[in-house]
């Protein structure tokens, strides 16, 4: 998957369908953990539907699950990460949407949690 001349990211996004648990903040209490499923990933972010509406700019503590040796490995190590949600299409809620597709930038990711999703795109790529 090369970047066309209109890409305006630096980062190669491979599609993927990976395990991803959000805490997602709620107004006036504790976090709601969901465990959701990613659509694409980069080194810089991630793209996942969400049954919950996640308002743009709403900062997300996750964990990424990356199989450790490609794509098929049943072995899986996770990634601890931040992120700020920068996209949410339909961009408002609605009680006639029942999945969100929300993009999140990634504003912390773990050393180690880098190194095993670089390594799981590189897999990716070379499929």
């Amino acid at each position: 998957m090369s970047p066309s001349a209109d890409e305006r990211r630096r980062a190669v996004r491979v599609d993927a369908a990976l395990k991803l648990e959000v805490n997602i903040p709620r107004e006036g209490g504790d976090p709601q953990l969901a465990t959701l499923e990613t659509l694409n990933i980069s080194s810089s972010g991630i793209y996942f539907k969400s049954d919950h509406f996640i308002e743009p700019m709403t900062k997300l503590d996750m964990e990424l699950e990356l199989p450790i040796d490609g794509p098929q490995d049943k072995n899986v190590t996770t990634a601890s990460c931040e992120g700020i949600v920068v996209r949410v299409l339909p961009e408002y809620e609605s009680p006639e949407t029942d999945q969100y597709e929300v993009a999140v930038f990634f504003t912390r990711i773990s050393d180690d949690g880098i190194e095993h999703l670089q390594n799981h795109i590189s897999h990716l790529l070379e499929s």
